[in-house]
């Protein structure tokens, strides 16, 4: 798969977009997991004609480099919501950003204080950073990735990026909602999937992360096309030219999307790509 290199793009060219910025999970993977032959044709296409590829994830660079490899993504990738600009062919952290424990520990407690116990897990920080989750913590998105059970007063003792809490009866708009009303001065506040609400390192965002990648390569927010389907994408959306939803995307982020395309499944970012940048003309 072609993919953006570090190497900084010439002017020039009447591109409608120098940079496409696709979510993984729900967005560029179809359910299944891998990238269909469709969507690798049109990023082919799109990179034939001089653009840049650029996966933005939520996962960490070590969850998502499996899926990397799988796919033969080698370009730089920004992987756990912004926090780490990764090159994916050297398998080498470029940025990293971590959580104040300080901060994520009074986040916690000032959120159950009103919910009630919480289900955490915790992302260690660091390429081999492992997801420690705590009592009641459960993975409920995308491919299989090892968890190691811990005791609740482990879940801080290392460096972090970010942590995932759960509960037993809010829903994750109402859980998202919650904490960012109760705690949105601490942490950031996001959700990224089904059961997947994320506290983050305050003030950052994919679009954070994404605007740093698209500084080194060289690569404006009015150059970038961007492709998502959850909140957790509404940075990216919100930073870039043109935010382009899946079908069935979440409610939220259709709100703000400029356009929407058919889902993951049905080779939506494909569909984009193919009027955008035709080939054999």
């Amino acid at each position: 798969m072609s993919t953006a290199s570090a190497e900084t793009v010439s002017p020039g060219g009447d591109l409608p977009y120098r940079l496409v910025a696709t979510d993984l999970d729900g967005t560029l993977l179809t359910s299944a997991e891998t990238v269909s032959d469709r969507t690798r044709a049109a990023l082919a296409g799109a990179t034939a004609a001089g653009a840049l590829h650029i996966i933005v994830t939520g996962r960490s660079a070590g969850w998502a480099r499996p899926v990397f490899d799988e796919i033969g993504y080698t370009g730089i990738a920004v992987c756990g919501q912004g926090a780490q600009v990764y090159d994916a062919g050297a398998h080498r952290l470029l940025t990293s950003m971590t959580l104040d424990r300080r901060q994520a520990a009074l986040a916690i407690a000032k959120i159950e204080a009103e919910t009630g116990p919480l289900a955490i897990a915790a992302n260690q920080d660091g390429l081999d950073g492992q997801v420690l989750a705590g009592p009641g913590y459960e993975l409920l998105i995308g491919s299989d990735l090892p968890t190691v059970p811990v005791t609740s007063a482990e879940l801080l003792s290392t460096p972090v990026s970010k942590l995932y809490i759960q509960h037993r009866r809010l829903t994750d708009d109402e859980l998202a909602e919650t904490a960012r009303r109760i705690a949105g001065d601490l942490v950031g506040v996001t959700m990224a999937g089904a059961g997947i609400v994320e506290l983050l390192p305050l003030g950052l965002t994919k679009a954070t992360g994404l605007a740093v990648a698209a500084h080194r390569l060289g690569v404006r927010a009015a150059d970038t096309i961007a492709f998502g389907d959850m909140p957790n994408d509404i940075p990216m959306f919100g930073w870039a030219a043109h935010g382009v939803a899946m079908a069935g995307a979440h409610r939220q982020l259709l709100a703000v999307a400029d356009e929407v395309t058919l889902s993951n499944d049905e080779d939506g970012v494909a569909v984009v790509l193919e009027r955008l940048f035709p080939t054999g003309t």
